[in-house]
């Protein structure tokens, strides 16, 4: 018998509570090092967890619909050695997740970068790689607080990821979309409009109109606030030195020096070995966003914010969408009953198969066949004109020669940082994607911001009690703080306060009341308000007031005492305060005083 060596979950960093939505081996299984064992689901990527290990598989620990931390055991592997009547601790090396916190450092060795004799040199006291919302945030802020500044970007026009081919670009169409939806829905109302005739090449100018508005500005701040923007790849020859590779001039290089340096690099679509990425209708978000064509049959792989947001402007402009999704719900993490108002108003819109994965992307002439496995998959192959991958980003820490400076980059691509976002180098700073989960613009800004300032010298750190999200879906989900999930595994002693929109006087006036929910959650020996969430019509633009609530420490007299403007969709925000405290009258009151 052979030695006997426990496989770990890696580090989380963050991430706690961790989806596992499949189990790859069976007890008896051989696997070879690197080969996968369970798949974890987080909110906005999927990632296996391979072993460490090659040998037999003796025992598993855990099973789907688990939710897992760092350092659980996955399973027990023999290996070929001498026996051991305990169980080893694994010695390799483990396999990091996404994560802000520290975790098993790349073993990449420093390369030697090819530079140019002819490379022109610049100096900055601030270097920012990187101009996504969060590179150009903390650009402008350096400038702003009077560092010499130069911000390296590949692509032509700042704004990265967000601003290009992501945040902005999917908003107007989904814009486009909400006018069809709703010419559509109001014909109940008295109101009929013919079908619609959708012109793409005006639908993609519109869309490109937006973003360029949009850059064309942050080009001009740029230059009033003295930013050197270099087009280029950067990448680093020491601790205080990068070369940059121009992408608009061919052949031409030049060499910037820095003081201090900011990471903001971002992430890319995650690959999938199995999925044959090189055909064309073979798409990511890039490619969706394009819209080239509205094909009649679309397969969206992967139920979170980036897929669903897609799915529903395709739909619209007249797909067919079936949405395959592991684990048993969509969007990850978000609470059960707000994910349910959503699947209902869209489960005649959608095909969901839930719990079933992808088995195999054959491309062939006729179409994309696709072979399913899992509860809900199809009997035969399905046949699709496009695919649509939506399965987690990568972070580009890999691609930045980092491995020149020191600085920590773990096996995934992300830096791990402290709360003024420094790393392990002291002089260099990593924001945005490439440091963790969650992957949001309005995250890597707030980060931009702490890291110049610290480099200006402030005492400033990132600490917030609440990070939003929002899924701009048909209807929007949003969150902010606390999942009632997280509260119960938590421990916390919480009382939940939910106000139907069927009982919102303007949201019945706007047809908009069978599709909507606002949910406070509060801890009941504070009264604090400890999390909350909203699922309906412009649900995004209504969790302003429920951040401000969290970060400032509100309870529910507070909320509950704010007079809201009626009728109003935000009220619904107070009217949840209200339930908590007994002091509703727009509803039942489950706390009312019982007469006699």
């Amino acid at each position: 018998m052979g030695k006997i060596v426990d496989i770990h979950i890696p580090d989380l960093g963050a991430d706690k509570d961790v989806d596992l939505i499949e189990v790859m081996v069976e007890v008896g299984d051989e696997v070879e090092v690197e080969d996968g064992l369970i798949t974890l689901e987080t909110e906005k990527a999927s990632m296996d967890v391979p072993t460490t290990q090659a040998g037999v598989i003796k025992e598993i620990l855990v099973k789907v619909g688990d939710k897992v931390n760092s350092g659980d055991i996955i399973a027990r592997v023999e290996v070929q050695g001498e026996a051991d009547s305990e169980p080893a601790k694994e010695e390799a090396k483990e396999v990091p997740a996404p994560a802000v916190a520290s975790s098993t450092p790349s073993k990449k060795e420093p390369t030697n970068v090819e530079v140019n004799a002819n490379a022109k040199e610049i100096k900055g006291q601030v270097l920012v790689v990187g101009a996504g919302p969060g590179g150009y945030s903390a650009a402008f802020r350096c400038a702003d607080l009077g560092l010499d500044t130069v911000l390296v970007e590949r692509h032509p026009t700042l704004g990265g990821v967000c601003l290009n081919v992501g945040c902005i670009p999917s908003k107007a169409l989904l814009h486009v979309a909400k006018v069809i939806d709703e010419a559509a829905h109001i014909e109940h109302a008295g109101i009929k409009f013919s079908k619609p005739e959708i012109d793409l090449p005006s639908v993609a100018a519109y869309k490109s109109g937006v973003v360029k508005k949009l850059t064309d500005g942050l080009s001009a701040m740029a230059k009033m606030r003295k930013v050197t923007v270099v087009q280029g790849v950067a990448k680093f020859i020491d601790k205080n030195t990068v070369i940059v590779d121009h992408t608009d001039k061919e052949g031409e290089q030049t060499k910037v020096s820095f003081d201090n340096c900011i990471v903001a690099a971002g992430s890319q679509s995650s690959k999938m070995g199995f999925i044959p990425h090189e055909d064309p209708r073979i798409w990511d978000s890039t490619n969706a966003l394009e819209v080239k064509e509205v094909p009649k049959r679309l397969l969206v792989m992967g139920g979170g914010i980036i897929g669903l947001e897609m799915a529903t402007v395709y739909q619209r402009l007249g797909s067919q969408i079936d949405v395959v999704v592991r684990g048993p719900q969509v969007m990850t993490g978000t609470d059960k009953d707000i994910v349910k108002v959503y699947t209902k108003a869209n489960e005649k819109k959608f095909n969901f198969m839930f719990k079933t994965q992808t088995q195999a992307i054959i491309p062939k002439q006729e179409g994309i066949y696709v072979e399913f496995k899992g509860e809900n998959a199809p009997a035969e192959p399905q046949t699709y004109d496009a695919v649509l991958v939506a399965m987690g980003r990568t972070p580009n820490g890999l691609n930045l020669g980092l491995e020149n400076t020191g600085v920590e980059v773990d096996e995934k691509g992300f830096i791990a940082v402290d709360n003024q976002m420094r790393t392990n180098v002291p002089h260099i700073y990593a924001i945005g994607d490439i440091i963790g989960q969650p992957m949001l613009a309005h995250k890597a800004v707030h980060e931009g911001h702490v890291a110049a300032e610290v480099i200006a010298g402030h005492k400033v750190f990132f600490e917030p009690k609440q990070i939003p999200g929002i899924a701009y879906t048909f209807p929007e989900i949003a969150t902010a703080g606390m999942s009632e999930i997280e509260a119960k595994e938590a421990g916390i002693n919480y009382e939940v306060a939910s106000f139907p929109w069927s009982a919102s006087g303007r949201a019945l006036a706007s047809d908009v009341s069978e599709t909507g929910m606002t949910k406070l959650i509060f801890d009941k020996d504070t009264e604090q308000l400890i999390g909350g969430s909203l699922v309906g019509e412009n649900a995004g633009e209504l969790l302003g007031e429920i951040s401000l609530a969290l970060e400032m420490d509100c309870d529910a007299e507070d909320i509950g005492l704010t007079i809201h403007a009626h009728p109003t969709l935000h009220e619904s925000v107070g009217m949840c305060a209200e339930i908590f405290h007994g002091s509703i009258t727009d509803l039942p009151n489950k706390k009312a005083v019982k007469k006699k």
